[in-house]
Protein backbone atom coordinates (compact mmCIF):
# COMPACT_ATOMS: atom_id res chain seq x y z
CA UNK A 1 0.00 0.00 0.00
CA UNK A 2 1.38 3.41 -0.98
CA UNK A 3 2.05 5.97 1.68
CA UNK A 4 -0.42 8.80 1.01
CA UNK A 5 1.79 11.46 2.62
CA UNK A 6 4.27 11.33 -0.26
CA UNK A 7 1.81 12.20 -3.05
CA UNK A 8 2.66 15.92 -2.98
CA UNK A 9 6.39 15.30 -3.39
CA UNK A 10 5.95 13.97 -6.94
CA UNK A 11 3.89 16.92 -8.20
CA UNK A 12 5.80 19.70 -9.96
CA UNK A 13 6.20 22.85 -7.89
CA UNK A 14 4.93 26.10 -9.32
CA UNK A 15 6.97 29.15 -8.37
CA UNK A 16 5.18 31.54 -6.03
CA UNK A 17 4.63 34.94 -7.64
CA UNK A 18 5.85 38.12 -5.94
CA UNK A 19 5.12 41.68 -6.98
CA UNK A 20 7.73 44.28 -5.97
CA UNK A 21 6.35 47.82 -5.85
CA UNK A 22 9.14 50.34 -5.21
CA UNK A 23 10.52 53.38 -7.02
CA UNK A 24 14.17 52.85 -5.96
CA UNK A 25 15.88 50.92 -8.80
CA UNK A 26 18.78 49.68 -6.64
CA UNK A 27 16.53 48.31 -3.90
CA UNK A 28 14.20 46.72 -6.45
CA UNK A 29 17.10 45.02 -8.22
CA UNK A 30 18.59 43.75 -4.93
CA UNK A 31 15.22 42.33 -3.83
CA UNK A 32 14.51 40.90 -7.30
CA UNK A 33 17.84 39.06 -7.48
CA UNK A 34 17.65 37.77 -3.89
CA UNK A 35 14.09 36.47 -4.27
CA UNK A 36 14.63 35.04 -7.73
CA UNK A 37 17.72 33.17 -6.46
CA UNK A 38 15.52 31.25 -4.01
CA UNK A 39 12.96 30.32 -6.66
CA UNK A 40 10.27 33.01 -6.74
CA UNK A 41 8.79 34.51 -9.91
CA UNK A 42 9.14 38.31 -9.70
CA UNK A 43 7.16 41.18 -11.21
CA UNK A 44 8.22 44.81 -10.75
CA UNK A 45 6.19 48.02 -10.59
CA UNK A 46 7.84 51.44 -10.17
CA UNK A 47 4.89 53.33 -8.66
CA UNK A 48 1.65 52.68 -6.83
CA UNK A 49 -0.64 52.90 -9.86
CA UNK A 50 1.50 50.47 -11.85
CA UNK A 51 1.57 48.22 -8.78
CA UNK A 52 -2.22 48.06 -8.61
CA UNK A 53 -2.48 47.36 -12.34
CA UNK A 54 0.08 44.54 -12.11
CA UNK A 55 -1.56 43.09 -9.00
CA UNK A 56 -4.84 42.92 -10.90
CA UNK A 57 -3.29 41.39 -14.02
CA UNK A 58 -0.74 38.99 -12.47
CA UNK A 59 -2.55 37.95 -9.26
CA UNK A 60 0.63 37.63 -7.14
CA UNK A 61 0.85 35.44 -4.04
CA UNK A 62 2.64 38.25 -2.19
CA UNK A 63 3.25 41.98 -2.66
CA UNK A 64 6.33 43.78 -1.32
CA UNK A 65 5.31 47.40 -1.12
CA UNK A 66 7.30 50.57 -0.49
CA UNK A 67 5.51 53.17 1.63
CA UNK A 68 6.62 56.35 -0.14
CA UNK A 69 6.23 56.28 -3.94
CA UNK A 70 5.16 58.55 -6.77
CA UNK A 71 1.56 58.63 -8.05
CA UNK A 72 0.09 56.55 -5.20
CA UNK A 73 1.58 55.82 -1.79
CA UNK A 74 2.03 52.35 -0.40
CA UNK A 75 -0.76 53.07 2.09
CA UNK A 76 -3.23 53.83 -0.71
CA UNK A 77 -2.15 50.71 -2.61
CA UNK A 78 -2.51 48.62 0.55
CA UNK A 79 -5.99 50.04 1.24
CA UNK A 80 -7.14 49.32 -2.32
CA UNK A 81 -5.73 45.78 -2.33
CA UNK A 82 -7.46 45.03 0.98
CA UNK A 83 -10.77 46.42 -0.33
CA UNK A 84 -10.80 44.79 -3.75
CA UNK A 85 -9.20 41.33 -3.40
CA UNK A 86 -11.57 38.45 -2.68
CA UNK A 87 -8.69 36.37 -1.32
CA UNK A 88 -6.37 38.64 0.69
CA UNK A 89 -2.91 38.89 -0.83
CA UNK A 90 0.00 38.65 1.60
CA UNK A 91 1.67 42.07 1.86
CA UNK A 92 5.04 43.15 3.25
CA UNK A 93 5.56 46.90 3.56
CA UNK A 94 9.13 48.20 3.37
CA UNK A 95 10.02 51.74 4.33
CA UNK A 96 12.82 54.05 5.34
CA UNK A 97 10.36 55.87 7.61
CA UNK A 98 11.25 55.59 11.29
CA UNK A 99 7.86 56.60 12.71
CA UNK A 100 5.97 54.07 14.80
CA UNK A 101 2.72 55.84 13.84
CA UNK A 102 3.19 54.68 10.24
CA UNK A 103 3.80 51.11 11.36
CA UNK A 104 0.65 51.16 13.49
CA UNK A 105 -1.39 52.54 10.57
CA UNK A 106 -0.01 49.87 8.20
CA UNK A 107 -0.98 47.21 10.74
CA UNK A 108 -4.53 48.56 11.02
CA UNK A 109 -4.77 48.30 7.22
CA UNK A 110 -3.78 44.64 7.46
CA UNK A 111 -0.14 44.50 6.40
CA UNK A 112 1.39 41.05 7.07
CA UNK A 113 4.89 42.31 7.85
CA UNK A 114 6.60 45.70 8.13
CA UNK A 115 10.33 46.00 7.42
CA UNK A 116 12.40 49.15 7.90
CA UNK A 117 15.08 50.05 5.32
CA UNK A 118 17.93 49.36 5.20
CA UNK A 119 17.39 45.66 5.88
CA UNK A 120 19.32 42.44 5.37
CA UNK A 121 18.02 40.39 2.43
CA UNK A 122 17.90 37.39 4.79
CA UNK A 123 15.29 39.27 6.86
CA UNK A 124 13.15 39.79 3.74
CA UNK A 125 13.56 36.22 2.49
CA UNK A 126 12.67 34.81 5.93
CA UNK A 127 9.50 36.91 5.99
CA UNK A 128 8.54 35.86 2.44
CA UNK A 129 9.08 32.17 3.23
CA UNK A 130 7.08 32.45 6.45
CA UNK A 131 4.16 34.16 4.70
CA UNK A 132 4.10 31.91 1.64
CA UNK A 133 4.64 28.69 3.60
Amino acid sequence: MADEKNTNEASPTVAKRILLVDDDPEIVESMRLALKSVGYEIFVARDGNQGLALAEREDPDLVILDMMMPKRSGFLVLEKLRRTRKVPTKIIMVTANEGSRHKAYAETLGVDDYIRKPFAMDRLIDSVKRLLG
